[in-house]
C-alpha cells in the first residue's frame, strides 16, 4: 500500500521493529504521573534527581527531589551512592537536554538510570504534582 501522507511519508516499521523500538524507550524514560504514582504508594525506592541549576532547584522542585546539576556530576559526587542505587532525573522540560546530558553521565558511572520526560514543566505546570517553592522577598 502506498501511502502519500505526511505522517507516513516514510514508510511506518515493521510492527516487531516498532515493538522494540518502544519497549527499548521505555526502559530508559518515565514520566511525571509514574514518579508521582510510586511517591503516593510509597513505592519510590530511587533518587528523584533535579539536575538543573541550584538557583531554579531552590525556585521550586518536585517534593522528595535533590538537586546536583549536570555540570556537577561525575565520580566524586558520586561516591556516596551505593552501586545499586536507582536514579530518575529531570530539569526544565522537553525544550531542555540537562536530563539527557546528566542520565548519559550517570550510566557512564555504571547506575541504573531514566529520564522523567517532561521535566519540572510537565510536573508542576500541567500535571500540578506537589513542589517546594521558595518565595522571594519580591513575592511577597
Amino acid at each position: 500500500m502506498h501511502n502519500t501522507t505526511n505522517a507516513f511519508y516514510n514508510q511506518a516499521a515493521p510492527a516487531q521493529q516498532a515493538h522494540s523500538f518502544f519497549m527499548a524507550k521505555l526502559t530508559c524514560e518515565t514520566d511525571c504521573s509514574d514518579v508521582y504514582a510510586d511517591m503516593k504508594e510509597g513505592k519510590k525506592h530511587y533518587i528523584l534527581l533535579d539536575v538543573r541549576s541550584k538557583e531554579a532547584f531552590d525556585k521550586s522542585h518536585a517534593i522528595t527531589a535533590l538537586s546536583m546539576p549536570h555540570s556537577e556530576i561525575n565520580s566524586d559526587s558520586f561516591k556516596k551512592y551505593p552501586q545499586d542505587t536507582l536514579f530518575v532525573v529531570y530539569c526544565w522540560g522537553p525544550g531542555c537536554n540537562g536530563a539527557t546530558k546528566a542520565a548519559g553521565k550517570i550510566s557512564s558511572l555504571g547506575f541504573q538510570v531514566k529520564e522523567m520526560i517532561g521535566g519540572i514543566h510537565y510536573w508542576e505546570d500541567f500535571e500540578r504534582y506537589p513542589v517546594n517553592r521558595r518565595v522571594a522577598e519580591i513575592q511577597k
